[in-house]
């Protein structure tokens, strides 16, 4: 999608006009992604509106070297998504148990720092970094986000070979910088 990127700029600059013409062009897209997870419109829609919520508040830390604006959207929405289809059934339904989540609390780190502070993580994003822009974001999108190739071909506009092509060729170096990663990490 064309200007996102600098959408997402001004967003950064808390630009308000430019947070509305970005939900303008891009929730339909994204709200179709939380409804393909949780298969309720109205779950959908509230993951939406908390999604906006987070890009608002995370927009002046997006970085377009790692992701391009779109793919980095339907990270937030597919992750809150999945977060809504892991939680208990009744706070979907909205009853009020503040009591019993109270007691859930946990002050170690989160499953994101504690991923974050993983070698393994670590070597993945090195290994991710060595990838081309087009391998990653097609990796990304086909299996963080789900995407069939042929949803990639349409979403990327690019022909469904290349999109394989990309894919099949970013695996391999993936899986060979993995390996030698894992060798080296042994070897010590």
């Amino acid at each position: 999608m064309d200007g996102l990127d600098e959408l997402m700029a001004r967003c950064g600059l808390r630009d308000q006009g430019a947070f509305a013409e970005l939900y303008r062009r891009t929730s339909g897209r994204l709200l179709a992604v939380a409804l393909r997870i949780v298969r309720r419109r109205d779950w959908a829609e509230e993951i939406l509106q908390e999604s906006f919520v987070s890009i608002w508040h995370h927009a002046p830390g997006f970085d377009r070297v790692r992701s391009a604006p779109m793919t980095w959207m339907t990270t937030i929405v597919r992750n809150r998504a999945l977060d809504w289809v892991r939680r208990p059934r009744h706070e979907q339904s909205g009853e009020d148990l503040e009591g019993l989540t109270e007691s859930w609390t946990d002050e170690g780190p989160g499953p994101l720092e504690r991923l974050q502070n993983s070698s393994d993580s670590i070597a993945l994003a090195r290994c991710l970094d060595e990838l081309s822009g087009q391998q990653r974001q097609s990796i990304a999108l086909a299996y963080l986000h789900g995407l069939s190739h042929s949803e990639l071909a349409e979403h990327l506009g690019q022909p469904l070979g290349t999109i394989k092509t990309w894919i099949r060729r970013g695996l391999e170096k993936l899986r060979g910088c993995i390996d030698a990663v894992t060798s080296e990490a042994t070897s010590r």
